[in-house]
């Protein structure tokens, strides 16, 4: 896909992450047209101090063109707004394609009939690809760390609930089973483009797997070694890399100016350990649909494919879980202002 965006306010690392983000989830629903024939054009203006920021919006098909302008009071919410229109939009048109071939049409009395195929079906589309095991491997590769915090927090929230024994469930068991499960040859697999979903609802339905199993056949006898052996009785392969004497010069450093500095990632995660501990007694659909929406970065439709709910559904629990931590946490934060910002727009 061509995507274009110019920028008459103060471009920032978090303005164009946010841009990035939201252009490879509507990516995922242009995977049925030919990249190169795909265009994104985008501006982000501030109009003026009581309107806030307009984010316009216009997607260019080979079977039809749309558009999308919203206006907010942060930026943030403007551009998230013009991607959900434009979301809507094209999930109507990608509809309106596959059922063209109902269309009732007139024919005269010596007219032939001429049969007619759906869209997907046809020269211009492109089929997804389904998920290979090849795809599962290059994504834990990457999103290990960002899969675990997930399981972590799910096993954290279900022991404060007394739902499970405290120690009795590993995080390592859980993805283990998350990923046995989705590289096994039993079941469908969604399309590629539903990856990341499907990996954390087979973790989520993990969870309740082994928790239901009661850990038994997880648990390890004492009397068994856990740690690696040694079997090459030496250092010497680590030590080609690194030798004791050897010092860090600023040389050997690549700083990354997009990066937060210590004191704001602390900052950052006291603060979303008050949310979770908030959020603890919201109810457990609304405390994981607000979780999955705000720091995870799902959307509507993939929170209901992860929980099995309606976007209906989701949506509710949402609004619940903001109003609960409203309640819960008067205090002023900036990341608490940024979720209550984020998940308005659901």
């Amino acid at each position: 896909m061509n995507v274009h965006f110019s920028y008459k306010v103060s471009k920032t690392p978090d303005l164009e992450k946010l841009i990035k983000q939201q252009t490879e989830k509507l990516e995922r629903y242009l995977e049925v047209f030919r990249p190169e024939l795909v265009h994104l054009k985008g501006n982000v203006e501030e109009n003026s101090a009581r309107q806030g920021f307009v984010v316009s919006l216009n997607l260019r098909l080979p079977s039809g063109q749309m558009a999308s302008q919203e206006t907010s009071s942060t930026a943030v919410a403007a551009i998230k707004a013009a991607f959900d229109a434009i979301t809507e939009q094209l999930k109507k048109h990608k509809e309106l394609l596959r059922n063209q071939h109902k269309w009732a049409r007139r024919r005269g009395a010596r007219r032939a009939v001429i049969g007619t195929v759906p869209f997907e079906q046809t020269v211009a589309a492109v089929k997804p690809e389904l998920i290979s095991a090849s795809d599962i491997s290059a994504y834990i590769n990457v999103n290990l760390p960002r899969l675990r915090r997930f399981v972590q927090r799910e096993l954290d929230y279900r022991e404060g609930q007394g739902q499970v024994p405290a120690g009795q469930i590993a995080v390592e068991d859980v993805i283990g089973e998350a990923i046995a499960t989705a590289l096994g040859n039993h079941g469908e697999r969604p399309e590629r483009m539903k990856l990341e979903p499907w990996l954390y609802r087979m973790a989520r339905e993990a969870i309740e797997h082994i928790a239901s199993d009661g850990g038994e056949e997880y648990r390890i006898a004492l009397e068994q070694p856990q740690r690696r052996q040694n079997v090459q009785a030496s250092d010497e392969p680590r030590l080609q890399f690194h030798q004791p004497d050897e010092s860090l010069v600023v040389e050997n450093m690549i700083p990354d100016r997009t990066a937060n500095n210590p004191e704001e990632l602390a900052a950052r995660r006291e603060m979303l350990s008050q949310v979770e501990q908030a959020l603890g007694d919201a109810g457990g659909p609304e405390r994981e649909a607000f979780l999955l929406y705000t720091v995870e970065g799902f959307s509507l439709e993939e929170i209901a494919d992860i929980t099995k709910r309606s976007v209906e559904e989701v949506r509710a629990s949402i609004r619940k879980g903001r109003e609960h931590l409203q309640r819960a946490l008067p205090i002023r934060d900036a990341f608490k202002d940024k979720l209550m910002e984020y998940s308005k727009s659901a």
